[in-house]
């Protein structure tokens, strides 16, 4: 397995920007896929898929709900997977997690390991 830390969360308005990092260490980085999934803080909501990358960085794929605000990229170099979060919305508010995987899929049993998630709030 892999350990996965994440950095960048925090309160922004919306329309403004941000950047997420997860930080890996344990295993090869590279050997992995990565995925970044979301979860509201409200009752019933279940964790839901974002983006996700490749091994190689070269396959991206991303929810319906940010794509084209959001860009996920990888630095095998820097054992990192960033979350690049434009134009964000009141219901971008979630905490934010980190995975990585087998395969670059858009469930959660795709991914074996997990951070502790960043919180992100959006106001108006």
């Amino acid at each position: 397995q892999v350990q996965l830390v994440e950095s960048g969360g925090g309160l922004v308005q919306a329309g403004d920007s941000l950047r997420l990092s997860c930080a890996a260490s344990g295993r090869t980085f590279s050997s992995f896929a990565m995925g970044w999934f979301r979860q509201a803080q409200v009752p019933g909501k279940e964790r839901e898929f974002v983006a996700s990358i490749g091994r190689l960085g070269v396959g991206k794929y991303y929810a319906d709900s940010v794509k084209g605000r959001f860009t996920i990229s990888r630095d095998n170099a820097k054992n990192t997977v960033y979350l690049q979060m434009n134009s964000l919305k009141l219901e971008d508010t979630a905490v934010y997690y980190c995975a990585a995987g087998r395969s670059a899929g858009a469930v959660t049993t795709s991914y074996d390991s997990w951070g502790r998630g960043t919180p992100v709030t959006v106001s108006s």
